[in-house]
């Protein structure tokens, strides 16, 4: 059977590379490219977290492209310090003097409508899966460039956003949202494809335990290591705060969030509930810009769904990351 084509678009921080070392293991998926956007940290810095995880997972033949430095509106937000200021953790202290030479030349936004062309070309219909893990940017800038990009994909799967007005950066809004909310509007507007929205919220009710995250860490398998290393000045924290009044909301528990949107991309079984509705993302309001308002009244007379997920099978999900830390498969 033909691998599935992925194209993963990331702000590469920790959790991006949980869902990007999920995606090199499983066996029917191939990885057309990741293109790279501000986000967890700057687009340099991201460019560089993603070779150093192809380098672990010995992938180096895909191709990574260096996207957006900042929102499609206005000057970046600045961004917390919670996986260091690299994303990784600051754990690294080695950088490699050719990273730039080892990304490619394209821009990210031209590398998306090209892969997504000439793999529809090849396969009708669209059989291209696209995997968005940071700010939407690099995507809202490819719909206007190619009005017709979207009808080229398959489907679409976004870590972001939310679906209760719970915020995990402002009082209402998510991250990924928040630091480009214009981009957002734009994707989730200009999209027509089969569009999947694994939400803060939705990641924050199915966690997993943190007994299960020291178990996966402690294997021996560069990838463990890896996760093991760039996890180690952070995880005290997360387990904290997991435990604070900043998730009063949630029970305590370890979320790998980029990891729900890739596992709904790799096993749709994972997903075992789903509102299914237009939605729209705010972009006015004083406390509510980048929330999204999910509309299950029909008031936006909007033609387009979106499936914002809410279930998720627990035991299909930590397979799915035991096996992106073991020995890297081709």
């Amino acid at each position: 059977m033909a691998r599935r084509p992925v194209i993963i678009d990331t702000d590469c921080g920790i959790d991006d590379a949980q869902a990007i070392m999920m995606a090199l293991a499983a066996p029917d998926i191939r990885v057309l490219g990741v293109t790279c956007v501000f986000g967890n940290t700057s687009v340099e810095n991201v460019c560089q977290n993603v070779l150093r995880v192809l380098d672990v997972c010995e992938r180096q033949e895909i191709p990574v492209f260096r996207g957006s430095g900042g929102p499609l509106v206005g000057a970046r937000v600045a961004t917390t310090d919670h996986f260091g200021t690299d994303g990784l953790g600051d754990v690294f202290k080695d950088r490699d003097p050719l990273w730039e030479q080892k990304v490619q030349k394209e821009h990210a936004v031209s590398a998306l409508i090209r892969l997504a062309t000439e793999n529809q070309q090849q396969a009708r219909p669209p059989c291209v899966s696209l995997v968005a893990l940071g700010p939407l940017t690099n995507l809202a800038l490819a719909v206007r460039l190619d009005p017709g990009f979207p009808q080229k994909l398959k489907d679409l799967f976004i870590m972001g956003g939310n679906m209760e007005g719970k915020g995990n950066v402002t009082l209402c809004a998510e991250f990924n949202f928040v630091m480009d909310a214009e981009s957002a509007y734009v994707v989730l507007e200009d999209f027509l494809c089969r569009t999947y929205l694994a939400t803060w919220e939705f990641a924050c009710r199915n966690a997993l335990t943190w007994d299960f995250f020291n178990e996966l860490v402690s294997q021996n398998a560069p990838a463990a290591v890896f996760m093991r290393t760039v996890t180690s000045r952070c995880r005290a924290y997360s387990q904290e705060a997991s435990r604070s009044q900043r998730d009063v909301h949630f029970g305590p528990g370890f979320v790998s969030y980029d990891a729900y949107a890739m596992a709904a991309c790799i096993d749709g079984g994972v997903v075992t509930g789903s509102i299914e509705c237009p939605v729209r993302v705010e972009l006015q309001g004083a406390m509510t810009r980048g929330m999204v308002a999910l509309d299950r009244s029909g008031e936006l007379k909007k033609s387009h769904s979106v499936v914002v997920l809410t279930g998720c099978d627990a035991e299909k999900l930590r397979r799915l990351l035991v096996d992106a830390v073991r020995q890297p498969r081709r």
